[in-house]
């Protein structure tokens, strides 16, 4: 592949020998085949049907064709030279009706999957969840029925026992906080629910579901497994004490009411009323689990100030001025990745596992050129600033082993459809034909750099 120009960088951010690079990617955003090969309907194939939802009007039915195209996206990631692929697995592709026995055709696609990635010296990141939970079980309640939680364990345990043997990590739940407060209590992603503070009981059963899994994976002979938390420092809009107390209850709601159950075994001081009769005996020491890492998923930090009176929530996000944005609107703070970093490993020092980030990325909309070159140097620059950033935090002490940037390829982006794109790879979504970006030539001289330098 001709590696097209691009600004060089002055040196290499100083990451340690052994650091993993990746890229990541979801089901439902890529694998399209949504009714194939046995394949039942998943929450999101639901939600995609139902006018306005999607601001595009497209949904995954089809998306990059990853389930017949796989062999050729890893084609790109062997040229991309990473070491690690976080994937996730179509929950109704293995069980189409969230229960039962595996479907074999299903299974026999992971099965494929895992080998080609292995065959390419490219060891998998298998994430169980990520947001497409089958229709049937949404039927009788999702993921306010704690009885989702036993039919996650059970699912959990046949993809153990089928490719515990192949997988390097494992990662139960993605954005157990994104599910619940998209999902269900404010319904922009699916299932479309909007409970605000009744969706509590969801917070608790992914968590749940998190020390389930975790549970079955290692009893099926997984050596590796996390999660993958969805971060962000929050900034209060003043040092009014207003604001203040509005930005500490967020942080409690977004970073706090995950991280602390799965590796302090409770829940914020401040939200622990919340949960009174949702709480069962036992349940808390279920969802601390030891984790062989923990997963950071950063994007950018939130400004928070306190909301009026009359607003259904004591808090409400502020514009956050003097960055630069993505075509996504979000501010670019690479500095504050490496400000999370240190404020995790500082509230929760010996507790705190190995970190990787396992989600990091941006969407800049730029296609291909009259010589079907794609330049999107903004990208290189976020990347690049965000790998100094996580090298500053490794220099600073924290255990940082790993970056798995958000995504190999352009997908669909939820609720956006397919107007945002965050790959390294173009994807032209009439004719699925895959193109390389300048980002992705600059990534894979980086690593290969990193790799050289390393020894």
């Amino acid at each position: 592949m001709p590696v097209p120009d691009h600004r060089p960088t002055s040196g290499l951010p100083q990451l340690p020998p052994g650091f993993r690079f990746g890229t990541s990617t979801a089901s439902y955003q890529i694998e399209g085949a949504a009714t194939e090969d046995g394949k039942g309907p998943s929450i999101w194939d639901t939600f995609c049907s139902q006018p306005g939802r999607i601001q595009d009007g497209s949904s995954g039915a089809v998306a990059c064709d990853h389930y017949h195209r796989y062999a050729e996206d890893i084609a790109l990631m062997k040229q991309l030279g990473v070491g690690g692929y976080r994937l996730s697995v179509s929950w109704p592709r293995i069980q189409p009706n969230g229960s039962g026995p595996a479907n074999a055709k299903g299974l026999a696609f992971y099965d494929r999957l895992i080998d080609e990635l292995l065959a390419n010296d490219i060891k998998p990141m298998v994430t169980l969840y990520h947001w497409d939970l089958p229709q049937a079980l949404e039927d009788d309640g999702g993921w306010l029925n704690r009885a989702t939680v036993d039919r996650f364990a059970e699912y959990a345990g046949i993809l153990g026992e089928k490719l515990a043997d192949r997988v390097e990590h494992w990662v139960p739940v993605n954005e157990p906080n994104v599910v619940m407060m998209m999902g269900y209590a404010i319904g922009m992603h699916a299932p479309g629910r909007e409970l605000m503070f009744d969706a509590m009981p969801v917070a608790h059963h992914l968590l749940l579901a998190h020390g389930r899994a975790t549970v079955a994976l290692r009893a099926a002979g997984a050596t590796s497994v996390g999660c993958a938390n969805n971060h962000a420092p929050m900034w209060p809009a003043s040092e009014d004490a207003a604001d203040i107390g509005a930005t500490k209850l967020f942080d409690a709601l977004w970073n706090g009411m995950f991280s602390e159950p799965m590796l302090l075994g409770r829940y914020p001081v401040d939200l622990a009323p919340l949960f009174e009769g949702i709480v069962q005996d036992g349940d808390m020491a279920t969802i601390r689990q030891p984790l062989d890492f923990y997963g950071v998923n950063y994007y950018n930090p939130f400004k928070i100030g306190a909301a009026g009176e009359e607003a259904e929530m004591p808090f409400e996000f502020r514009e956050l001025l003097g960055y630069p944005v993505t075509d996504f609107g979000w501010p670019v703070v690479p500095d504050a990745l490496r400000e999370w970093l240190i404020l995790l490993r500082a509230r929760f020092r010996a507790a705190l596992p190995p970190i990787y980030i396992t989600e990091s990325g941006c969407a800049y909309n730029m296609g291909p050129d009259e010589n079907g070159v794609v330049d999107d140097q903004p990208r290189i620059d976020y990347l690049d600033a965000h790998l100094r950033a996580v090298a500053t935090a490794v220099q600073r002490g924290v255990d940082v082993r790993g970056y798995y940037t958000w995504s190999l390829m352009d997908n669909f982006e939820w609720s956006e459809g397919f107007q945002q794109r965050f790959g390294l790879v173009h994807i032209d979504y009439e004719t699925l034909k895959r193109t390389p970006k300048r980002s992705f030539a600059w990534f894979a001289e980086m690593v290969a750099a990193q790799t050289r330098s390393l020894g």
